[in-house]
């Protein structure tokens, strides 16, 4: 079994990447994967390397990518590499890469009101990645996104704004797993700031997917 894991650190400093990879890291070494953080795109040049990974994690917002590393990494991802993420690290990573979007499931567009509180609600309370894990409210970005269909939504919020009034009581997937080929992708919304992963509940979420998408589940 794979047992290798890697992150893409870098991308918009304002999400401080080197400080929630770093957490990352730990949280997949504690969890059996052994964990390299990347600060530089030029390892999506070789593809072998990247197929030998069973999770790769970007943690990269805005930031961008040649055709030939997304065709590289996609193709990992396709032939049974696990991509998992958080927030705008992977759900608002890589604009200009359509095909990378795809794979994720869906695209970061807007957080009126900047932050908020706002309820986060399991819809699938049975399902493994969320069984026990109870509803709970929480002061961040509420990211409004652009999702797929196909998505197997584990979480949702509803939004009541003031400054978008009119996508108000409007219910926004928050977290989804799905499959890309042979990959399996988790993404959570959460995760704006190292605090904010340290939820237990959020942080409950994040090792659980990870680890879903790795294959350790």
């Amino acid at each position: 079994m794979k047992r290798r894991a890697m992150i893409l650190s870098g991308g918009w400093e304002g999400h401080d990447p080197r400080g929630t990879s770093s957490w990352i890291a730990t949280l997949l070494q504690e969890n059996g994967l052994d964990a390299v953080i990347h600060e530089n795109l030029t390892i999506l040049d070789h593809p072998e390397t990247l197929r030998d990974l069973a999770l790769v994690v970007p943690n990269w917002t805005v930031g961008t990518m040649t055709g030939e590393q997304e065709k590289n990494l996609l193709g990992a991802v396709a032939s049974g590499t696990g991509l998992g993420g958080f927030h705008g690290g992977m759900g608002d990573a890589f604009r200009g890469q359509t095909n990378y979007q795809f794979a994720v499931g869906g695209q970061f567009v807007a957080h009126p009101d900047d932050h908020q509180t706002y309820q986060v609600e399991f819809n699938r309370p049975a399902h493994e990645l969320t069984l026990g894990l109870e509803d709970f409210a929480i002061t961040t970005e509420q990211y409004y996104m652009h999702t797929d269909p196909a998505n197997e939504i584990l979480a949702s919020t509803v939004f009541q704004t003031r400054s978008a009034p009119w996508i108000n009581g409007t219910r926004m997937p928050l977290a989804w797993i799905r499959h890309h080929d042979q990959g399996r992708i988790f993404y959570s919304s959460l995760g704006h700031s190292l605090r904010e992963l340290q939820h237990p509940t959020v942080r409950e979420l994040m090792r659980r997917g990870l680890r879903w998408a790795a294959r350790l589940v």
